[in-house]
């Protein structure tokens, strides 16, 4: 006897997908609204579980399981008003129709439904559309159905007949008036079982299909399965018949529906040994797919969760992929990467997981074949694109599709870097100088690739400067001793000295990094790497500007830039510098500059003298202040008489003493003052100096002659001449 098992057979996705959401949340309290799947062997171990079927929303605050075909949507509405949790295991492909059908409804759009019309699935579809569908369950209604008006869109139940479902577009395409959009809506899992069973069914003597009695899918496959052989029998498990029956058929076909468990499979060729045992469990094991830890095998994905995708291998048992295994990432959403029935390349990992299933990765397999593609790229010696992942001890890790390389902090920069955390999330393009699949290890270099680049850029520009030429470039960094600028990808030095025509402190105080200068190129030196490079060139010297501009007697505006006892240096506005002596500063005595100015203090003079062989300017604020008039209180004041022209006495040469007979009247005794016990203390050369004020005329007359014959041993009297001599200068 041969024992042949259909090619598709069994649990779809979406039944599956169910049974174990049914099977995750199943406790004593959960309710289950309607059987999960026409199936009773998984009804019954749902309630083994303490689940509780019911057809009616009169449970609240509750667990609430939603079967795998659906229900009609005011029966969901009840459910959650009473506060009851929805575990909704509705298969994503009826869900899918439920779109369809809302969207055109609400468009405007005839709703035709080819299905059974007491179907849950069906009943559930036709509350989207306000229960207002026409239902075609048969030839009988599509003889009814005379005509339609309006645009119509056609679905059709999951489990429906294929070839009942053509036959029905046809017809309705032709009684129909306006536009008539189709949609295919039966589950692809659907046909490949119905195929399987129309060809498994011409090379048997008899099929035994198994699955649940109210299953539509499943007596659609008997119904498909009796076209070809007469001897099917439908049951829902190999207990339901005597076995004996089978005696007289040399070739059996197996298969099961969509809602019929692997076990129950199992079961009935474990009771059909005792035909010939080893034949049919070898003609069971052959139907499997073979696989081993540490392969690559194809699957197809059944369906998909916010934490796992689950694959069909077609082995005993399914594949189940975590949400970390996947090739995107635990990141990832599993639903944004594949969709229900796609064909996956899997790894692997467990034959078991504890529940049975086998577990896989698509990360492993993504992994493998980037190893391969970077092997070929280190062979080839290709640069990668990789994207600083994090900064660890001596380097920074980074990730290229998914694998994990190394960068030494050596070969992360031409220039050492002293804050590796700043590349975190840059994108680097790298030479892989060390790579060993088996170890999983790859080793980068930046620098490698920057100093390529550096290398080709060097020859390019030392290849067209000249010295002479003004070129344009961006400062990078500044040192002490002045500014490096990047004139097309190589670095020049612009020298503290070439910055600027005055003096300066600092690089700082004429440019600042980022900027962007025009140079002078004042040496190129190739083989020591170096190009001198001028700013100040590139301007026009201050003494020519200052020269063409002002001369001596103009007023002009300056800020004062340095202090010192003699005076102080201020920059006019041609960027040159002027010395203001301590004694122009103003017409009053000025002990130290410090005392009248404070340096950045902007101030107005008077151009006096311009050196130009050495290149020196004189400055003067006395120049531009008027001389104050003096106001007499009781009388104006008298003419005064011409001087007459005298030499300034010098310190070094003493007056001739004059004889005690010739000359024996003080200065104070002239004014009408005693002195004769007087120290010439401050006081009295005060009172002297207010004296010489109210009378000024008088004052002057005697002055002239004393300085003529004043003896110099009277060191008093000479000291009065000297406040005189120094108030009558103001005057002037």
């Amino acid at each position: 006897m041969e024992i042949i098992v259909a090619d598709k057979y069994g649990f779809c996705g979406g039944v599956k997908r169910a049974v174990k959401m049914a099977f995750d949340n199943a406790s004593i309290g959960v309710y289950s609204y309607g059987d999960i799947v026409h199936n009773e062997i998984v009804v019954s171990d749902l309630e083994n579980l303490g689940v509780k079927t019911i057809d009616d929303t009169d449970v609240e605050n509750s667990k609430v399981i939603i079967r795998s075909h659906g229900v009609h949507k005011k029966i969901l509405d009840e459910l959650s008003e009473k506060n009851n949790e929805i575990i909704n295991c509705v298969c994503p492909k009826v869900e899918k129709i439920y779109n369809i059908v809302d969207n055109f409804y609400k468009k405007g759009y005839n709703i035709v439904i080819i299905g059974n019309k007491n179907h849950p699935e069906v009943i559930g579809i036709n509350s989207y559309c306000d229960d207002n569908a026409k239902i075609i369950s048969d030839m009988e209604d599509l003889d009814k159905l005379k005509s339609i008006d309006g645009k119509t869109v056609v679905v059709s139940q999951t489990t429906n007949n294929v070839d009942f479902f053509e036959k029905a577009i046809n017809i309705i395409k032709n009684i129909s008036k306006d536009e008539v959009l189709v949609y295919n809506t039966i589950c692809d899992a659907t046909s490949k079982r119905q195929e399987s069973i129309r060809q498994l069914s011409s090379v048997v003597d008899a099929v035994i299909v198994l699955g649940g009695t109210k299953s539509s899918n499943t007596k659609k496959l008997a119904e498909i399965a009796k076209i070809n052989c007469e001897n099917v029998f439908l049951i829902q498990s190999i207990n339901d018949i005597d076995i004996n029956i089978f005696k007289k058929f040399n070739k059996i076909g197996i298969t099961a529906g969509a809602s019929t468990p692997d076990k129950v499979i199992k079961e009935a060729v474990c009771r059909m040994e005792n035909f010939d045992k080893g034949e049919m469990m070898e003609a069971i094991d052959n139907s499997f797919k073979r696989i081993r830890k540490g392969e690559v095998v194809t699957g197809e994905v059944l369906y998909i969760t916010d934490s796992e995708v689950m694959v069909n291998l077609g082995y005993r048992s399914d594949g189940i992929i975590s949400r970390d295994e996947l090739a995107g990432g635990p990141d990832v959403n599993p639903q944004d990467l594949y969709e229900q029935g796609q064909e996956i390349d899997v790894y692997v990992l467990r034959m078991d997981d504890g529940d049975g299933n086998v577990v896989l990765s698509t990360k492993r397999v993504a992994d493998m074949k980037v190893w391969d593609e970077v092997e070929e790229l280190y062979n080839n010696k290709e640069n990668i694109t990789v994207t600083v992942k994090s900064q660890v001890k001596g380097g920074l890790t980074a990730d290229y599709n998914g694998l994990n390389a190394f960068i030494p902090a050596s070969h992360v920069s031409i220039r050492f870097q002293k804050d590796l955390s700043k590349f975190i999330g840059e994108e680097f393009e790298t030479e892989i100088i060390d790579f060993d699949k088996r170890k999983k290890r790859i080793v980068l270099s930046r620098k490698n690739v920057l100093q390529k680049e550096v290398d080709e850029k060097r020859e390019e520009v030392y290849s067209k400067l000249q010295e002479g030429d003004v070129i344009e470039g961006t400062v990078q960094r500044l040192t002490n001793f002045g500014a490096f600028v990047d004139v097309g990808g190589v670095d020049g030095l612009i020298h503290i000295s070439e910055l600027s025509w005055n003096r300066v402190k600092h690089p700082s105080d004429v440019v600042s990094p980022g900027e962007t200068v025009k140079v002078q190129v004042l040496n190129v030196d190739k083989d020591k790497n170096r190009i001198a490079l001028g700013l100040k060139q590139t301007t026009e010297k201050p003494w020519d500007v200052f020269t063409n501009e002002v001369s001596v007697g103009d007023v002009v505006k300056g800020k004062v830039v340095n202090l010192l006892d003699f005076g102080a240096f201020v920059r006019l506005e041609q960027g040159v510098d002027g010395l203001l002596h301590v004694s122009q500063i103003s017409r009053e005595h000025v002990e130290k500059p410090q005392d009248k100015l404070s340096v950045g203090e902007e101030v107005t003079v008077k151009v006096t003298d311009i050196d130009e062989e050495n290149q020196k300017i004189s400055l003067s604020m006395k120049a531009l202040i008027e001389p104050e008039e003096k106001e007499e209180v009781k009388q104006q004041p008298k003419e005064r008489k011409p001087r007459r022209e005298r030499k300034a006495p010098k310190r070094e040469k003493r007056v001739e003493e004059p004889k005690q007979d010739e000359f024996n009247m003080t200065i104070g005794e002239m004014l009408g003052l005693n002195f004769a016990d007087a120290n010439l203390d401050s006081d009295i050369i005060a009172d002297e100096k207010e004296i010489s004020k109210n009378d000024e005329a008088s004052n002057e007359e005697v002055k002239e002659e004393v300085v003529e014959d004043v003896n110099e041993k009277e060191e008093a009297t000479e000291e009065t001449v000297e406040v005189e001599e120094s108030e009558e200068n103001t005057e002037e």
